[in-house]
C-alpha cells in the first residue's frame, strides 16, 4: 500500500471527524497548514470521498494577484449557493449584507456544509473580514470552515495573523499541520518508478509535490519543468536584491556556511530575510540553506550560462581566499567556472580526501577532472594519478575507465625504470582485466607482474602477485596450481605482516580447496574474512563475503548464505564499494531465484544487468531464467548475451549456469537437440574439472534429452533425478527450499496424484511452460479433470503482490493455516507469518478471509476446471 496515501488518510480521517461533529449545529474551524507543495490542495480534493451522505462541499480560492479580487473565494461559489448570497457577493458594496447572507447560507442547509477557502494567506481584506465574521459564529452552525494556508510565508505583520488569532479563541478549532512524507512513503512512491529512494528524498525532503513531480519525470537528474515553474513563480514577489542573493546561493550545492555567505553577500541580511519569509530559505546563526534541494536546483537551472559561470567564479574566489577550505568544494566550483589551473592544483588532494573518507564516487569524479589536464604533471606523478583513478573506477564498478587508466599507467611506468611500481601496476592491471571479463589479458598481465616482481626485491609485492596468480588459477578451476601459488603468498604475507595480502591469499587457497571438495576450504575462507574485517580492509572483506556466499549457493546451503548476505551488502554499501555491492546484490538475486521469489530476484538482477562482466553474466542469467520459467519473451536474447560474456571469462562458474539455463529453455520448448547442443560441451568440462553442481545439473538435462551420461555419485538432487530417483531428489529440493525444482522433481512421478500436487506448486509460482507440460502428461495418463491454472489476471497482478505473496493468497483461499502454507511452499512458518502480514496490508484486508475475498474480486485467483 502506498505509504504516502496512508499518511494522508490519517489527516482525511481528522477532517471527516470534524464534519461529523458539525451535524446538529456543532460547527468548527479546521486550519490546514504547511509549506507550498505539502499537499493541502490534494487533501481538499480528496474530501468528497470521506464526507457523510448529504454533506455539501463548497470550495473557493484566494489568488496570488497583485490586486486581489474582493471577496474572491466567495465569488467562486456563485452557481452553487443561494441567490441571496450570490447577489450580495456580486454587489459587494454592502459588507453587512454579505456577512448575513453567508451566515444564512450555511444555516439553512438541512445537512452540514463544508466551506473550504484555499490559500487564505493570499486573501483580500474583504474576504478576511467575512471570514472573521463567520468564525465567531460557526460553532452554532451545521458547518465546517476549512482554511488552507502556507504557515511558512506569514510575516509578523501579515493580514492573516489577525484572523488566525481570532480562530485560536474559537470553541471548536482543529489544526492540521501537514508533515512532509516520511522516508518510508518516499521509498514506496520511488519504487513504482524504479528510482533510488535516498536520492529522491535528498532532493525533495519529502515534499509531496516535489516527490510526485520527480517520480513522474522518472529521475532526479533534471528538475522537472513543473517544479521549475512553481519555484520561479514564488520568486516573483521578491525584489532584485533578494533574487540576486538566491541566485548566488543556488550555485553552492549544499548548506552555505555563514562565513561564506558573508563573503558572497555582505550586508544582504534583508534580502535573506525576504527569501526566508517566502519559504525558500532556512536561515540560522551558522548557515543558510534552501528549504528543499530541488528548489536550489530549480533556481540554478534557470540561470543563463554566463550568469552561472560568473556566480561560480565568485564562490571559487571566496573559497580560495579562506583558510582550510574543503578542497572538494574548490574543485567543484573550479570545474563549473572553467578554471583548469585550480582543478590541477587542488584536484589530486581533493581526490585523496574523498578516498580516505570512503567517498569513492567523488574521488573518481575529481580524478576524472584532473586527468583532463595531463600536461600539468610529470610522468611519475601522472602515473600515480592514473593508477589512483583506475583503483577508484574499479571500486565503483566502472571497469572500462579502470582498464583504460591502468593501461596508461603501466605504459608510463615502463619508461621510468621503477620495477616495483611497474610490477604493482601490472598486478592491478591483471585484476582489472579480470573484472572487465577479459581472462586472457588478465593472465598475460599476471605473468608479466610475476616476472617483474621476482627481480624487484620486494617480497610484499611479490606475495600480492603470487596471490593474484593463485586467484586466476582458482577461477579457471586449476585448483592444485592455485593452492601452490597461494600458499607461497601466505608465507610471504605473514612474514611481511600485511593483513590485506594475507586475506587475499587465504581467500584464494580456501576457495580452491573448497571448490575441489576439501571442507577445510570453508574455514580458510572464513579466516580470510576475519583477517580483512579485523584490519579494516573493505575490498578484501567484500571479496571474501562474495566467495563464501557463492559457494554456499552452489551447494544449496541457502540458510547459511543468508547469514552472510545482509552484513556483506551493508558493508559494501556503507563503504561505497559499488562494484562489490552490485556483485553481492546479484548473489541475492540468485538466492531469491532459488527460493521461487522471482519478482524480487528480477529486481536485484536488474541492478547488475549493465555493469562489469563478472556481475552482468549471472544477472542476465537470472533475468533470462525468470522469463523462461514464466513463459515470457526475451529470455533467449538475454542468454545469448550472458553466453558471450561467459565464453570471454573462460570460467566454469560462468559457463555452467548459462549452459544449464539454455538447456532448460530448449527442453521447455520441446527441442531435445537444443538441450544437447547447450549442455554437452560444458558438461564434459565439468566432469573433467570435477565440479559436482554443474556436472549434476548439465548431466540431468542431457539425460532428459535422451543422451546417457556416466553415473554421478555426488548425491546432488539433479544427479538423483538423472538416475530416476525423483522422490529422493524432491525431498532434497524441499529441504533446501527450492519450490520450482521440488515441483519439477515431483512431476517426474508416474503417480497422477503426485503430479497434481506438483502442478499446484507450479501454478503458484506462475511457471506456465512446465505446468503446461505437466498438464499434457496428466491428460495422457487419463486424468479427466485437470486444473486449467490461474486466470490471466493473476499474471497482471493489479494488487502489486510478489510471486511468493500470490502463492500465499492462493493458500489463504484454500483455508490453509500458516503451518500448512509453510509445508506447501517449502518455507518456515515465520516466513509465512511475514508474507501473510504483507498480503493483508497490500490488499487492505483486516482478516485472512477478507484477503481471500479481495483477491477473488481482483480476479487474481479465478480458476476453471475441465
Amino acid at each position: 500500500m502506498n505509504g504516502g496515501i496512508l499518511e494522508r488518510d490519517l489527516e482525511l480521517d481528522r477532517l471527516a471527524a470534524a464534519v461529523r461533529d458539525a451535524v446538529g449545529g456543532a460547527g468548527s474551524v479546521v486550519l490546514v497548514l504547511g509549506e507550498a507543495g505539502i499537499g493541502k490542495s490534494s487533501l481538499v480534493r480528496a474530501l468528497p470521498g470521506v464526507l457523510p451522505a448529504g454533506a455539501r462541499l463548497l470550495v473557493g480560492h484566494c489568488d496570488d494577484l497583485t490586486t486581489g479580487r474582493p471577496l474572491g473565494p466567495l465569488r467562486d461559489l456563485v452557481g452553487r449557493i443561494g441567490t441571496e448570497l450570490a447577489r450580495a457577493v456580486r454587489d459587494a458594496g454592502d459588507r453587512q449584507r454579505v456577512y448575513e447572507a453567508l451566515h444564512a447560507e450555511l444555516a439553512r442547509a438541512p445537512h452540514p456544509t463544508v466551506l473550504v477557502v484555499e490559500d487564505v494567506h493570499w486573501a483580500d481584506d474583504a474576504s478576511l473580514d467575512a471570514l472573521r465574521y463567520l468564525v465567531r459564529r460557526v460553532e452554532r452552525l451545521p458547518a465546517v470552515v476549512v482554511l488552507t494556508y502556507r504557515d511558512d510565508e506569514l510575516s509578523r505583520g501579515h493580514p492573516l495573523r489577525q484572523l488566525l488569532g481570532q480562530v485560536s479563541g474559537a470553541a471548536r478549532v482543529h489544526r492540521l499541520p501537514l508533515a512532509r512524507l516520511s522516508r518510508d512513503a518516499v521509498t514506496t512512491l520511488s519504487e513504482t518508478a524504479s528510482l533510488d529512494p535516498a536520492q529522491v528524498y535528498a532532493v525533495t525532503s519529502g515534499n509531496p509535490f516535489y516527490v510526485a513531480e520527480v517520480v513522474a519525470a522518472g529521475g532526479t537528474g533534471e528538475v522537472p519543468p513543473t517544479v521549475v515553474d512553481a519555484v520561479l513563480a514564488r520568486l516573483r514577489g521578491l525584489d532584485d536584491c533578494a533574487r540576486d542573493a538566491l541566485e548566488q546561493l543556488a550555485v553552492v550545492p549544499s548548506a552555505v556556511q555563514r562565513s561564506l555567505v558573508d563573503a558572497l553577500l555582505p550586508g544582504e541580511d534583508g534580502a535573506l530575510a525576504a527569501a526566508e519569509q517566502h519559504g525558500l530559505l532556512e536561515v540560522t546563526a551558522d548557515r543558510v540553506a534552501f528549504r528543499h534541494e530541488i528548489i536550489r536546483r530549480a533556481v540554478a537551472d534557470s540561470l543563463p550560462a554566463a550568469r552561472r559561470i560568473a556566480l561560480d567564479r565568485a564562490v571559487l574566489a571566496a573559497l580560495m581566499a579562506a583558510p582550510d577550505t574543503d578542497r572538494s568544494r574548490i574543485v567543484h566550483h573550479a570545474a563549473a567556472a572553467g578554471d583548469l589551473d585550480a582543478i590541477a592544483r587542488f584536484g589530486p588532494g581533493a581526490a585523496r580526501d574523498a578516498a580516505r573518507a570512503g567517498a569513492h564516487r567523488e574521488a573518481a569524479a575529481h580524478l576524472r577532472l584532473v586527468l583532463h589536464r595531463r600536461e600539468h604533471y610529470g610522468p611519475r606523478e601522472l602515473a600515480d594519478l592514473l593508477e589512483q583513478f583506475a583503483v577508484e573506477s574499479y571500486t565503483i564498478g566502472d571497469s572500462g575507465a579502470a582498464v583504460a587508466a591502468q593501461r596508461d599507467a603501466v605504459e608510463l611506468r615502463r619508461g621510468l625504470g621503477d620495477l616495483r611500481a611497474l610490477g604493482a601496476d601490472l598486478r592491478w592491471l591483471s585484476r582489472i582485466h579480470w573484472w572487465a571479463g577479459d581472462a586472457d589479458a588478465a593472465q598475460a598481465a599476471a605473468r608479466e607482474a610475476l616476472r617483474v616482481l621476482e627481480r624487484a626485491g620486494d617480497e610484499r609485492l611479490l606475495a600480492l602477485a603470487l596471490s593474484n596468480t593463485a586467484q586466476l588459477r582458482m577461477l579457471s578451476d586449476e585448483n592444485g596450481r592455485a593452492i601452490e601459488f597461494g600458499e607461497r603468498a601466505i608465507v610471504l604475507a605473514r612474514a611481511a605482516g600485511d593483513a590485506a595480502i594475507l586475506s587475499h591469499a587465504l581467500n584464494n587457497v580456501g576457495s580452491a580447496r573448497w571448490r575441489s571438495g576439501d571442507p577445510s576450504g570453508q574455514r580458510q575462507l572464513e579466516e580470510s574474512l576475519e583477517v580483512a574485517l579485523g584490519a579494516g580492509e573493505v575490498e578484501h572483506a567484500c571479496r571474501a563475503y562474495a566467495n563464501i556466499i557463492w559457494f554456499l549457493l552452489d551447494l544449496l546451503r541457502f540458510e547459511e548464505a543468508d547469514r552472510f548476505l545482509s552484513p556483506a551488502i551493508e558493508l559494501a554499501d556503507r563503504a561505497e564499494y559499488l562494484g562489490f555491492l552490485t556483485y553481492l546484490q546479484v548473489e541475492l538475486a540468485l538466492r531469491k531465484f532459488a527460493a521461487g521469489d522471482w519478482t524480487t530476484a528480477e529486481r536485484y538482477a536488474r541492478l547488475g544487468a549493465d555493469v562489469f562482466p563478472p556481475a552482468r553474466c549471472p544477472a542476465l542469467t537470472v533475468l533470462a531464467r525468470v522469463r523462461i520459467r514464466r513463459g515470457d519473451t526475451g529470455g533467449a536474447e538475454l542468454l545469448d548475451q550472458a553466453w558471450q560474456i561467459a565464453l570471454g571469462t573462460r570460467e566454469l562458474q560462468r559457463t555452467g549456469p548459462v549452459a544449464a539455463a539454455r538447456a532448460e529453455a530448449a527442453w521447455l520448448r520441446g527441442d531435445r537437440a537444443g538441450v544437447v547442443a547447450a549442455a554437452e560441451w560444458v558438461h564434459a568440462r565439468a566432469r573433467r574439472l570435477s565440479a559436482p553442481p554443474h556436472r549434476a545439473e548439465l548431466g540431468y538435462w542431457l539425460t532428459k534429452a535422451g543422451r546417457p551420461v556416466p553415473p554421478d555419485d555426488s548425491g546432488h538432487p539433479y544427479a538423483l533425478q538423472a538416475a530416476g530417483q525423483w522422490d529422493k531428489a524432491a525431498r532434497l529440493w524441499r529441504e533446501a527450499g527450492c519450490p520450482y525444482e521440488y515441483a519439477a522433481a515431483l512431476a517426474e512421478s508416474p503417480d497422477p496424484a503426485v503430479k497434481l500436487g506438483a502442478l499446484t506448486t507450479l501454478d503458484g509460482l506462475g511457471a506456465v511452460p512446465l505446468a503446461r507440460l505437466v498438464r499434457a502428461e496428466l491428460r495422457e495418463l487419463g486424468v479427466r479433470r485437470v486444473p486449467r491454472g490461474p486466470h490471466a489476471a493473476t499474471r497482471r497482478n493489479p494488487a502489486g503482490l510478489t510471486d511468493r505473496q500470490l502463492q500465499v493468497v492462493r493458500c489463504l483461499v484454500d483455508g490453509m493455516t500458516n503451518p500448512e502454507i509453510a509445508d506447501r511452499l517449502v518455507v518456515s512458518v515465520r516466513t509465512v507469518d511475514n508474507h501473510v502480514r504483507a498480503v493483508l496490508e497490500k490488499l487492505g484486508a483486516p482478516t485472512r478471509r477478507a484477503a481471500a475475498r479481495r483477491a477473488m474480486e481482483l480476479g487474481l485467483l479465478s480458476r476453471d476446471e475441465t
